[in-house]
C-alpha cells in the first residue's frame, strides 16, 4: 500500500508507528466506543492499513516501533491470519465494524481493551507477552482455542454475548489454550458459555465477582482444566451448570459467597477432580444437583445449609471438614446421595472426625451408618438390628446395657424381696438374697448359687423366665457390639 492511498487519519497512524507513539482520536475521555459507528473519517482507520503496518510497516533505527491507537473506528477486517507482527499491538477504546481475524498469528503483545467489536477470531494465536481485553464488549464469540500466551490473559470487566440471545457456540473459547501466568477475569459478564476444556494455566484463574448467564445450559465448561495455583470464584453468579470435571487445582478452589443455579440439572459438576481446598464459605444454597464423585480434596469448607437436596458423592475423599460441626448436622447430607446407601461415604465422614480428634462424633456417624444399613436388610435381620440398637446402640452406646441391667435388677430385687421363692431343698438351701438371686437369673455366666436353690411359682416364675431371656439378649448384643468395636480398632 502506497502512502498516497492513506487518509489524513491514517497518515497520522503511519507516521507514529515507527516511533512507537500513540495516536488518540478521542474528543474526550468519555467517548463511548458503542457510538463508534457514527464516527467520521477523521477517526476512521481501515483494517487493511493496520495489517500493512503490522506486517511490513516502516521502522527507524534506534526506535521501537509499535501500533498504539486510541478511539478509532476500524472499518473492514483486520486480517493477520498466520501473520507475524514483530511489534506490540495496542488498541484502546476502538470500534471494530468487523471481527478481527488473528488465527495462527504471532505477536509480542496484544491489547484490545475498552473496545467494542463483533467478536474475535484468534484460535492458535501466539503472544510472547500478555493478551489484554480488559473492559471490551463483544456481541459474538471470542475464539482463543489453542492459543499460546506466555504472559497473562486479562478479560476482566469484559462483557461477552448479548442478553437473551441464544448462541450456538461458546462466547469465550479457551479450550486447549496455554497461559504462561494467570487468567484475570474479575467482573466478567458472559451471556453464553465460557469454555476452558483441557486448558493449562501456570498461575491462577480469577473469576471473582463475575456473572455467567447460560440458563438451562453449561455456563462454565472447564473439563480437565489444569491450574498451577488457585481457581478463585468469590461472589460468582452462575446461571447454568459449572462443569469442572477432571480439573486439577492444587491449592484453592474458592467459591465463597458464590451463587450457583441450575435447577433442572447439575449446578456443579466437579467429579474426578484433585483439589487442595474447596471453599464454599458463606455461599448461598446451591440450586441444582452437586456431583463430586471420585474427587480428592484435602479440605472441604462448606456448611450443611449450602448443600442441595440431591448430591452425588460416591468415591469422594477428603481429609478434613470445616467448619467443625456436630455429626448430627453433617449426617443428613449422606441421606441425599442419589445412589442410595453408600457405606464408604459414612466411613469417609468418620475418618474426617477422627482426624479432627472428635471420637464421639465418629461413633455417632458409625451408629448412623448401621441404622442406614438396617433399612436394606430383610425383616428378620432388621428386627435383630433394632434389638441391638435399643439395647446397646450397636456397641456404640455400652452404657445402655448397664441401664437395662440396672432396671431389671431393681425390678427383680423388689419383686422377689416381697415374695421369696420356695427353696427346692429346705434343709440345704442357703439364705435367700433377692439381689444375688436376680443377678443369677440375669447373668448367664456368673453364678451365686441362688438360682438352683430356689423355685419361684406362678407369675414370679414367668418373671424369672423374662429375666433369664433378657439377660441372654443383653449379653449377646453386648458381645456383638464389643466385637464390632474391636474389629474397627
Amino acid at each position: 500500500m502506497e502512502i498516497t492511498d492513506l487518509t489524513p487519519a491514517e497518515r497520522r497512524v503511519w507516521r507514529a508507528f515507527p516511533l512507537g507513539e500513540g495516536v488518540d482520536f478521542r474528543d474526550s475521555e468519555d467517548d463511548d466506543p458503542e457510538d463508534g459507528a457514527s464516527w467520521g473519517p477523521d477517526r476512521t482507520i481501515r483494517g487493511d492499513v493496520l495489517r500493512a503496518l503490522l506486517l511490513a510497516g516502516p521502522v527507524r533505527d534506534g526506535e521501537v516501533a509499535g501500533l498504539r491507537l486510541i478511539g478509532a473506528r476500524v472499518t473492514g477486517r483486520l486480517r493477520l491470519t498466520f501473520g507475524v507482527a514483530e511489534h506490540p499491538v495496542i488498541l484502546r477504546s476502538c470500534h471494530f465494524e468487523q471481527r478481527p481475524s488473528l488465527h495462527g498469528a504471532q505477536t509480542r503483545a496484544l491489547v484490545i481493551s475498552d473496545s467494542v467489536l463483533p467478536g474475535l477470531d484468534a484460535g492458535a494465536l501466539r503472544v510472547d507477552g500478555a493478551l489484554r481485553l480488559t473492559g471490551s464488549r463483544t456481541a459474538g464469540p471470542v475464539r482463543l482455542a489453542g492459543a499460546r500466551i506466555s504472559g497473562a490473559l486479562f478479560v476482566d470487566s469484559v462483557r461477552l454475548g448479548t442478553p437473551g440471545a441464544e448462541s450456538e457456540e461458546a462466547v469465550l473459547q479457551l479450550n486447549h489454550a496455554t497461559i504462561g501466568t494467570d487468567i484475570w477475569a474479575t467482573k466478567l459478564i458472559a451471556h453464553g458459555q465460557i469454555r476452558l476444556n483441557e486448558a493449562t494455566v501456570t498461575g491462577q484463574v480469577n473469576l471473582d465477582n463475575s456473572e455467567l448467564h447460560a440458563p438451562g445450559d453449561t455456563a462454565l465448561h472447564a473439563e480437565n482444566l489444569s491450574v498451577g495455583t488457585d481457581l478463585r470464584a468469590m461472589r460468582l453468579r452462575a446461571h447454568g451448570r459449572v462443569n469442572l470435571s477432571g480439573a486439577r487445582v492444587p491449592r484453592h478452589l474458592n467459591l465463597a459467597y458464590a451463587r450457583l443455579s441450575h435447577p433442572d440439572g447439575q449446578a456443579l459438576r466437579a467429579s474426578s477432580c484433585v483439589i487442595g481446598e474447596l471453599w464454599f464459605r458463606e455461599a448461598a444454597l446451591i440450586e441444582g444437583d452437586v456431583n463430586l464423585r471420585r474427587s480428592q480434596i484435602d479440605l472441604l469448607h462448606i456448611r450443611p445449609e449450602v448443600w442441595p437436596d440431591r448430591v452425588r458423592i460416591d468415591g469422594l475423599s477428603y481429609r478434613s471438614l470445616a467448619p467443625h460441626l456436630p455429626a448430627e448436622e453433617r449426617l443428613p447430607l449422606l441421606e441425599r446421595e442419589k445412589e442410595g446407601y453408600l457405606p464408604a461415604s459414612y466411613e469417609q465422614l468418620t475418618t474426617a472426625y477422627r482426624a479432627a480428634g472428635d471420637e464421639a462424633a465418629a461413633r455417632t456417624v458409625q451408629l448412623a451408618k448401621l441404622r442406614r444399613h438396617r433399612r436394606t436388610l430383610p425383616r428378620y435381620a432388621r428386627a435383630w438390628g433394632h434389638l441391638q440398637d435399643v439395647t446397646v446402640g450397636y456397641g456404640f452406646r455400652p452404657l445402655r446395657a448397664a441401664g437395662w441391667l440396672g432396671a431389671l435388677l431393681l425390678t427383680g430385687t423388689l419383686a422377689f424381696a416381697v415374695h421369696h421363692p420356695r427353696p427346692l431343698k429346705p434343709g440345704e438351701a442357703p439364705d435367700f438374697n433377692p439381689v444375688f438371686y436376680t443377678l443369677d437369673l440375669l447373668l448367664p455366666i456368673i453364678g451365686f448359687g441362688q438360682e438352683g436353690a430356689f423355685a419361684p411359682q406362678g407369675g414370679y416364675q414367668w418373671l424369672s423366665y423374662l429375666l433369664i431371656v433378657t439377660g441372654w439378649i443383653l449379653a449377646t448384643t453386648t458381645a456383638a457390639g464389643v466385637s464390632r468395636s474391636l474389629s474397627r480398632q
